[in-house]
């Protein structure tokens, strides 16, 4: 019996030299309608044959050796005869009568494959009793069978699918090549069941992630694919398998516990259709290597050419191997999957690469006007490539087998592409001069022509031995590479297929490098999917660019809308930024919101009002990074500086009311530096910033104050003052540019330079109003003519100057007199607001202007005051802000008279007529701040000084109190006590209380001694003066000023001065007779006790002091307030306690009350977080670490 090996190509050398000569499919009866071969090429399969491994796996399924023989010879005889048919149910019952049931099964199985069902053989193979055996032993020779043949029985077995051959191993009825048959047949069939199994559970899982999804991550690589549960459910087993192999089994069975839907002792589990990878380790060794999907590796029928052989590919036959065993064959069937999955892989690139071909040629053909006068024929060329031969034999059946633009000269080892992807053309003539006439078309140039070798070897032969050569245009980047771009159009679409492969193996540092080829690309590329692609890829090209890279791109996109045209950048570049509004990085965000920007001169003006402004709002509103919201202010700035849709300003005002409204202050900034002035140019523009924009915001600043009578929002009447501010150089810009002088501006002849401290600093270029106006040039003779005009010519017929003057300032000034005196914050940005107006408007506008308005409201006179209806215009924020806003812009000499005059007659005026002192206080505060008026100040205290006036007396030793703490200790040693002590040997004792305060200021700010012995003698002096003893107000200013002042002074004043006296204080007061007195001495007293308690104090000055002065309180408390006496006794107790022990907690030192208070409740905190650690050390190490 002849051995066959399964394996190779044909079953002998005599039957290769008889293939070629058969054209009658060895599978299948021409009675049953397949198709053979197409006699034009006898090697190729048809599309429904088997592969040849296959064809040959039926053979060897056949009970013994020489079944292969009668069944080849069956076939043949049966193609030998065209004329007589032999029928199938005739073929079916030879088989059956010869005992051959493997090769009937396998028959059958076709059959219904094909659809077409015999009942001869479907009752054979139904029936149970045709496999069950008769005897336990084989018949003898002449024994006739039965129909089921020498089987033994298998009651329990209904059908040959189901039998399971391998109990009767030991029986020894049958070869071991039978059982060996049997168990292939078997796993065949198991595997056609996997495979479906495999393909149905793909397809679910597949469906999982939409097609577009799927579409849109493999056009950007940069986009990270969410992972799929087959994806998951095998990285985890590879995981595990890693851990296991590495010891770390702990790991493994958390690892296992925490995925406990997945079996890790089985890759089955993982999924049907996902083959097993390499482990981890050889995954990273040979990460460089592509390795094969397995989404692409799929089990399928195909077919090959004769001459898309290699050369050598018939003679490397594998040496016959007849006795193989199960193991090594299935071996060798995995091999042979994994070569068909390779080839698979390759087809459906080399189809792709198909596809670009046709795209190509189609694109050539629209290049084409008309046909060159000589057409070139590649088919007819004498080249030296053999494979020309055969190309040209292959274009009368495929017009697109020569490639558009290696000129022929490029072995053309592309397989045959899939029907699908070969376009239909109108006429094969015409697509095979579509190439050469597009190629004359470009280059104007003949081909290369190569001397011809005097030989007369075969085409075939040739291409063969050519065969050898190790070139590799079989891949995609092979096909770039053997072909050269002879165009600028093909160089476009060469990168625009090379680049999206080019982009994720570049370095994130230096992708930036590749923005003028995608750009380049992306202007000239004539597919507009390509284009979209690589827009694409640009907005994704760095994961979080920084601010360098982002500048780049947006250069690019600047660069590429002035190329293109503002139709596609409307069509291509604005998707790119809506698809990144809601990104998950903020770089991401932010770039969208600097390329909205960036993009605006460059759009179409109903875009750029419409869409672009609705992105910036959205993302304004909605975005929660300061620096996108920041971009975002900036670039709606930038749209309002190119907007001209009048419709768009109530959008534009409610705009900046939200970013100034901005929790962050980096987004009010660019409110100011950006958006308002060029709100403001356009608002300027529709001749609406007097009109319509500034009232708004007076409105809104009124209405806070209305409803602000309890309570006002400091923050929004900021937020609409800060606005005012910022439109004060556009307010004068346009009072310039409307004047009736502007006419007459002329830049030639001498123009003076503009003093630096003309204007106020701007907080951006945008706000000079130089940028405004044009250039300084301009500005500076503008403003010879402004000066000039309200000098000598005045207003009339100004009327931008009219509203300002008649309409914003009497609205300003009446805002003003409403707003809360004793409030800093508003007193601060109102004085700031009329600064920086009259600053701009000028000295002689302030002067001529503004001035005479307050002035006329604030009359300096007693007898306007009426302090008891509480409403005049002295006593409101008008005095400090008309002081420190308007007096205070110019500093010469005339300048301070005027704001010396008005402090000192504002003081004479309130303190003459008992009026309240908050709007000089305010004033004093204002103006304290800054240095440069402390000498004024003090000019104007000591007016109040040497006046005659008691009461302006009193009031200057008030003020001293505001002003030590912001002067330095030079001043109050050489000014300020003196004009103390002077006060405080004036002969009315309201006048000497009065300067307690300051006394207790200067004893809690001065580090001098000299000057707090002073200090401390004079108070002595208060205290220990017989004179005094019954002055109950100035005990009562004492015990005030020491309560105030106690906490904060020299520890050493404290226990010897304050401590004492005030027990002294508390004594007297025990006896005091007068029950009012009494009451308000112990009140102050126990005010002071409170904020003295929280000082520490030593053991002397408590047991001699501190004590006793708390007992004599209590005593008075206990009959005047017993509420207050329960908390005396409590604190004397805590007193007491201490006290007693203190000789045990000498480290301690002195203690105060509300310390001790302090230190029992931060016990209770540590014992109760003690008590939560109960098992880490380390945790009760991190109790103690002291915080970094």
């Amino acid at each position: 019996m002849a051995s066959v090996n399964p394996f190779n190509l044909s079953d002998s050398e005599e039957e290769a030299e008889r293939r070629p000569n058969e054209t009658v499919d060895t599978e299948r009866s021409p009675s049953d309608g397949a198709p053979g071969p197409p006699p034009g090429n006898p090697f190729s399969p048809p599309a429904d044959a088997e592969p040849p491994s296959l064809l040959l796996s039926s053979n060897r399924t056949s009970p013994s050796g020489e079944g292969i023989s009668v069944s080849v010879a069956a076939t043949s005889a049966m193609a030998g005869s065209a004329d007589a048919r032999v029928s199938v149910d005739v073929i079916a019952a030879q088989l059956l009568r010869d005992q051959y049931i493997l090769t009937a099964l396998e028959f059958h199985t076709e059959l219904l494959e094909a659809g077409r069902e015999l009942p001869r053989l479907r009752d054979y193979f139904s029936n149970p009793g045709n496999f069950e055996r008769q005897s336990g032993t084989p018949p003898a020779k002449d024994q006739v069978l039965g129909p089921g043949g020498p089987l033994n029985r298998a009651g329990s077995i209904s059908t040959l699918d189901s039998l399971d051959f391998a109990r009767y191993s030991d029986d020894g009825n049958r070869e071991s090549d039978e059982r060996v048959a049997v168990l292939e047949f078997e796993l065949r069939k198991a595997k056609e069941t996997i495979q479906a199994l495999r393909a149905n559970l793909t397809q679910a899982a597949e469906s999982e992630v939409p097609s577009q999804e799927r579409k849109n991550f493999k056009s950007s690589p940069e986009i990270q694919e969410p992972i799929r549960p087959l994806e998951k459910r095998a990285l985890n087993f590879l995981v595990n398998e890693y851990l296991l192999k590495n010891e770390y089994k702990l790991s493994s069975i958390t690892f296992s516990d925490e995925n406990d839907d997945q079996d890790f002792e089985l890759w089955d589990d993982v999924g049907l259709n996902i083959p097993k990878p390499p482990d981890l380790l050889q995954l990273y060794r040979n990460c460089g290597t592509p390795l094969p999907s397995p989404r692409d590796m799929v089990d399928a029928s195909v077919g090959v050419d004769f001459g898309d052989l290699p050369g050598n590919c018939i003679a490397q036959d594998p040496p016959k191997k007849p006795d193989l065993s199960q193991q090594q064959q299935t071996e060798v069937v995995q091999e042979l999957e994994y070569q068909i999955s390779l080839l698979n892989n390759e087809k459906q690139s080399l189809a792709e690469q198909l596809k670009k071909l046709q795209s190509e040629i189609q694109t050539l053909k629209r290049t084409v006007s008309s046909p060159p006068p000589t057409t070139l024929d590649l088919g007819s060329q004498n080249t030296p490539n053999p494979c020309s031969s055969s190309t040209t034999n292959a274009s009368s059946t495929d017009p697109l087998s020569v490639p558009p633009t290696d000129n022929g000269q490029y072995l053309d080892i592309r397989g045959v592409s899939e029907p699908e992807t070969v376009l239909d053309p109108p006429s094969t003539q015409n697509t095979s001069h579509a190439h050469p006439q597009s190629h004359n078309k470009l280059k104007s140039r003949p081909p290369v022509q190569f001397d011809q070798p005097n030989r007369k070897l075969s085409p075939a032969f040739l291409q063969a031995l050519l065969s050898f050569c190790r070139m590799c245009s079989d891949s995609r980047l092979g096909a770039e590479v053997s072909r050269i771009a002879d165009s600028e159009e093909s160089v476009m679409l060469m990168l625009g297929r090379c680049l999206p492969h080019i982009v994720p193996n570049v370095l994130l540092a230096k992708r930036e490098e590749l923005i003028p080829l995608i750009l380049c690309t992306a202007c000239l590329h004539p597919e507009p999917k390509e284009r979209d692609q690589l827009l694409h890829i640009l907005f994704n090209l760095i994961k979080r660019p920084d601010d360098e890279q982002r500048q780049m791109i947006l250069t690019g996109c600047v660069a590429f809308a002035r190329h293109v045209g503002p139709t596609r950048v409307e069509a291509e570049l604005l998707p790119q930024c809506w698809e990144q509004i809601n990104h998950k990085y903020p770089e991401r965000r932010l770039l969208v919101a600097e390329s909205c920007g960036a993009l605006a001169p460059y759009l179409p003006k109903e875009i750029r009002s419409s869409l672009v402004l609705s992105m910036l709002q959205q993302m304004l509103a909605e975005d929660k990074a300061d620096m996108v919201r920041e971009a975002v202010v900036k670039s709606l700035g930038i749209i309002m500086g190119y907007i001209d849709d009048p419709d768009k300003y109530s959008q534009g005002f409610e705009l900046m009311l939200l970013s100034l409204g901005d929790p962050s202050e980096r987004v009010v900034s660019a409110v100011h530096q950006v958006f308002i002035p060029a709100f403001a140019a356009w608002t300027t523009e529709l001749g609406t910033l007097q009109s319509a924009l500034i009232p708004s915001l007076l409105a809104r600043i009124e209405k806070l104050l209305t409803q602000g009578e309890h309570g006002l929002d400091e923050h929004k009447l900021h937020v609409f003052l800060s606005a005012l501010q910022s439109l004060i150089p556009p307010l004068f810009a346009v009072v310039l540019q409307n004047a009736p002088f502007t006419s007459r501006a002329k830049l030639h002849g001498d123009i003076p330079a503009i003093e630096v401290t003309r204007f106020p600093r701007p907080a951006s270029p945008l706000q000079d109003v130089a940028t405004i106006i044009g250039s300084r040039e301009m500005l500076s003779a503008l403003l010879l003519l402004y000066d000039h005009q309200l000098e000598h010519e005045g207003t009339t017929g100004w009327d931008s100057l009219l509203w300002v003057v008649n309409q914003l300032l009497p609205q300003l000034i009446e805002i003003v007199g409403r707003i809360n005196v004793t409030s800093s914050t508003c007193v601060h940005e109102f004085s700031r607001f009329f600064w920086r107006f009259c600053r701009t408007f000028g000295k002689i506008f302030t002067n001529a202007k503004v001035k005479p308005q307050f002035q006329e409201i604030l009359r300096l006179s007693e007898e306007n005051v009426d302090a008891s209806a509480g409403n005049d215009i002295l006593t409101k924020a008008t005095v400090p802000i008309y002081a420190t806003g308007v007096l205070t812009c110019y500093n010469q000499e005339e300048d301070r008279k005027l704001l010396v005059g008005f402090l000192e007659d504002v003081m004479t005026t309130l303190s003459l007529s008992h009026a309240p002192l908050d709007s000089l206080k305010a004033s004093f505060v204002e103006l304290g701040a800054n240095p440069v008026y402390h000498e004024l100040l003090l000019t104007v205290l000591w007016y109040g000084v040497v006046h005659t006036s008691a009461l302006v007396r009193c009031t200057a030793a008030r003020m001293f109190e505001l002003l030590v703490k912001g002067v330095n200790e030079t001043l109050v040693a050489q000014r300020v006590v003196p004009a103390l002590i002077t006060l405080s040997s004036d002969p009315e004792i309201s006048v000497r209380i009065s300067t307690i305060p300051a006394f207790g200021t200067i004893m809690e700010t001065v580090t001098q001694k000299e000057l707090l012995e002073r200090v401390k003698m004079q108070l002595a002096s208060f205290l220990e003066d017989p004179q005094y003893q019954d002055q109950h107000s100035l005990h009562m200013e004492i015990i005030r000023t020491f309560g105030r002042v106690g906490p904060n002074a020299e520890p050493r004043f404290r226990d010897e001065f304050v401590l004492p006296h005030l027990h002294k204080l508390a004594l007297a007061n025990n006896s005091q007779a007068v029950e009012s007195k009494r009451i308000d001495i112990a009140t102050q007293l126990f005010e002071a006790y409170s904020a003295l308690s929280c000082c520490f104090i030593s053991e002397e000055v408590m047991v001699n002091h501190f004590l006793p002065g708390l007992r004599c309180l209590r005593a008075d408390m206990e009959q005047l307030s017993p509420e207050h006496e329960v908390i005396l006794s409590s604190m004397i107790k805590e007193c007491e306690i201490k006290v007693e022990n203190r000789g045990m907690a000498d480290a301690q030192g002195s203690m105060s009350i509300a310390s001790s208070l302090v230190g029992e409740d931060a016990k209770t905190k540590f014992l109760s977080k003690m008590g939560q650690l109960t098992t880490s050390g380390a945790m009760l190490a991190n109790v103690f670490q002291r915080k970094k």
